[in-house]
């Protein structure tokens, strides 16, 4: 007999504005004294026809990623872009890679920004303060791989634990998998002084036939290699503004991982306060769904 999982899909992008925030170490000021922000995004993502499109890159050129920098001011932004295979046991590409670098302008309403160049555009969702993810023409956010994300993390985040979203339930049947390469700033995972660049998530979520807020884990990735994986509980945590967050606990019984479910294909890491962690240049710290 099949089981029933609920989980989240992201309803017509209409969030709540975010709340004020402090000025950041980024903003600049003109000759009145009224503050202008200028915001900084980096992060590496795959490479899909929306954005190869944008970016003017051909369909049959072989990219393993993207590396990302877009400086937001004004109206305007400056885009910088890396792209190619990677190269291996490096955080670059052989030879190099190939380079983009333009100027344009960009829109923003409610929280969808649009940006322009050359009788193009291309659309990214503010997830919060600290974060963008690439949507597509249906406003759905893109899905990345094993590998990488559609994320942008800013370089100066309030570790802010607001999140743009609203959310509704869907029934998955049986189980699902999320899998990605986050930073090692999830709490608890790495001990402290010990090196660490990346670490490989790869989980399965399988239902309960009790209820559809809790079932058991099976978890592979770099932290637990050695042992073949890690099996256990997880549940739903529903938090004031509807959110939900999946705590997975350890054999003991402890939660030691939270997951925010943007939409029915993508988590994304929270601290035990809920605040959304933030990545950098290489990776972000969301998870995509295995299709």
């Amino acid at each position: 007999m099949k089981c029933i999982l609920s989980f989240l899909i992201f309803l017509p992008l209409i969030f709540r504005s975010p709340r004020p925030t402090g000025l950041d170490s980024s903003e600049s000021y003109r000759g009145d004294g009224q503050a202008q922000k200028e915001k900084i995004f980096v992060g590496s993502t795959p490479a899909n026809s929306l954005i190869r499109n944008f970016l003017g890159i051909s369909r049959t050129d072989s990219i393993d990623f993207i590396r990302w920098k877009l400086v937001l001011q004004d109206g305007q932004y400056e885009l910088q872009c890396n792209y190619g295979i990677g190269k291996p046991n490096t955080n670059g590409f052989i030879n190099g890679g190939k380079r983009i670098e333009w100027k344009g302008s960009f829109s923003k309403q409610q929280n969808i920004y649009q940006f322009n160049y050359s009788n193009r555009n291309l659309k990214l969702v503010e997830l919060n303060h600290d974060l963008l993810h690439f949507i597509n023409n249906d406003r759905h956010l893109l899905v990345g791989n094993g590998g990488w994300s559609y994320t942008l993390n800013c370089i100066s985040p309030t570790s802010s634990n607001l999140a743009n979203a609203s959310t509704r339930p869907i029934d998955i049947k049986d189980s699902v998998a999320f899998e990605g390469r986050t930073p090692c700033g999830v709490p608890g995972i790495i001990p402290p002084g010990k090196l660490c660049y990346k670490l490989k998530w790869y989980i399965v979520f399988y239902s309960s036939a009790k209820t559809n807020e809790e079932g058991r884990y099976r978890l592979l990735g770099t932290g637990w290699r050695a042992q073949g994986g890690l099996r256990g509980y997880w549940n739903i945590n529903r938090v004031n503004d509807d959110r939900i967050i999946y705590q997975l606990k350890d054999e003991q019984g402890k939660t030691f991982i939270h997951l925010l479910q943007l939409d029915e294909h993508v988590l994304i890491f929270t601290d035990v306060n809920g605040k959304l962690l933030v990545g950098d240049e290489d990776f972000s710290y969301t998870l995509n769904r295995k299709l």
